[in-house]
């Protein structure tokens, strides 16, 4: 039996935040997460000396960014050149991302690339919220007169959310989100699992408790108020408040009697997002000038993140490919079509290929900003006094790892809140989504 002021339930990007903050704040905290490594979607793997992500990742101007460099991490990296090509109609076009390219490239007409022009000169200032409650494709087909134009936006918001949903996609986070990649993005060197140790050191300084290997099975409370974490191999930590940073499903399964509780609500309105990953690491590019690519017709992305990030120990280019899955998926056919899509752009590339890596169904994340929620996540369960939410599906409007970051903040704000430690916690922002 161990005692502690928080426990929380899964050590990811968003478990880490928590544990860091809640330690900052002179909590005493313990960290428990099932498998032995920290980082649950961020580490990073390494194969012949290739560093792979699980998956794309890449980080934007938003609150991950700001919570890595409030908290001191150091962001080794860089920004790639926007420099990209599209995939049309089987064959590679300039995708307009500057003025040069916008006035080079045959996808658009003329008028489509003065309309294209005027919404990226007025896009830093749009206000976002103002389409939280429509949906992206109303907005499009709304905003946007020329096809080739919806075409584009879809693309370049389709990456920026990982979503292919846009008639079930809020408008306003997605915008927001796609305003946050616009400002750059970075690739970061050796992979996402540098920033995942930089944090469990972090947390290891301020005397965080890391339980890896420790599979908790069960969150006890009584009388409306959390009392313990119980775990497989039969520890029981004693806590006060207890933060699941843990998807949807594990929240509602470890908690008894949740179907009572908001638990229910937020499992049964989440949508998870998926993707088919491959990554390749190649000796060579064949065509060194294409490196950066959007599927316009197709919901595929390449990038290679070597362009930017020190990821091979022997000079090998990384290169990252996705197929934004919807519904239905197909392990065989989609990696089939992210082969197809080296192909196009690296013509030649296995004979090149020094490592690979392929996740058929990636989960992105557990839920994401949708026309049909019922309400946001957390972060507090209201029912159950001290018993909090956080990960990439309990977003208020954040995508991805922002939500992620941002979600843990809040419950550790609350956490603080109940306990005196400061003042009254931010509007929790529950409502879904203000119809305008």
């Amino acid at each position: 039996m161990k005692k502690a002021d928080v426990a929380i339930v899964g050590g990811g990007v968003a478990g880490l935040t928590a544990a860091v903050y809640a330690a900052k704040a002179g909590k005493q905290t313990v960290l428990i997460e099932k498998q032995e490594r920290l980082g649950g979607r961020a580490i990073t793997n390494k194969k012949n000396g290739a560093y792979f992500n699980l998956g794309g990742h890449a980080l934007y101007h938003g609150d991950a960014w700001e919570t890595f460099r409030e908290l001191g991490l150091r962001l080794q990296g860089n920004q790639p050149s926007v420099d990209a090509y599209g995939i049309w109609k089987g064959t590679l076009k300039t995708l307009p991302t500057n003025a040069a390219s916008l006035l080079a490239t045959p996808l658009v007409s003329w008028k489509g690339k003065m309309e294209l022009a005027a919404w990226l000169a007025k896009f830093g200032k749009l206000d976002t919220r103002l389409y939280d409650g429509i949906s992206l494709r109303e907005w499009i087909e709304g905003q946007i007169k020329d096809p080739m134009v919806r075409h584009i936006f879809y693309s370049l918001l389709r990456t920026a959310s990982y979503v292919v949903a846009p008639d079930l996609q809020a408008a306003g986070p997605a915008l927001r989100q796609l305003k946050n990649a616009l400002k750059g993005v970075l690739y970061l060197d050796r992979g996402w699992g540098e920033t995942v140790e930089e944090l469990r050191r972090l947390a290891s300084r301020l005397g965080v408790a890391c339980l890896t290997g420790s599979k908790a099975v069960a969150i006890g409370h009584d009388q409306g108020a959390v009392r313990h974490v119980l775990c497989d191999n039969g520890t029981k930590i004693i806590a006060g408040s207890i933060i699941i940073a843990a998807p949807p499903e594990e929240a509602y399964r470890l908690v008894p009697q949740s179907d009572r509780t908001a638990l229910r609500t937020w499992k049964e309105q989440a949508i998870p997002v998926t993707a088919a990953c491959l990554d390749v690491a190649l000796r060579r590019l064949p065509k060194p000038k294409q490196q950066f690519v959007y599927g316009i017709d197709q919901t595929v992305f390449l990038s290679n993140q070597s362009r930017a990030a020190c990821l091979s120990d022997d000079g090998a280019q990384v290169i990252s490919l996705m197929k934004y899955q919807g519904k239905d998926t197909d392990a065989k056919r989609d990696l089939l079509e992210l082969e197809q899509t080296l192909d196009l752009v690296q013509p030649g590339w296995r004979n090149e290929l020094a490592a690979k890596q392929y996740l058929p169904k990636m989960t992105v994340c557990h839920d994401f900003m949708h026309i049909k929620r019922k309400e946001n996540p957390g972060p507090a369960v209201p029912e159950i006094a001290g018993l909090y939410v956080a990960g990439d599906w309990a977003s208020h409007g954040e995508q991805l790892v922002d939500a992620a970051t941002a979600s843990a903040k809040r419950a550790v704000r609350h956490i603080l809140a109940r306990t005196g430690t400061e003042g009254m916690p931010e509007d929790e922002y529950r409502s879904a989504v203000s119809i305008v």
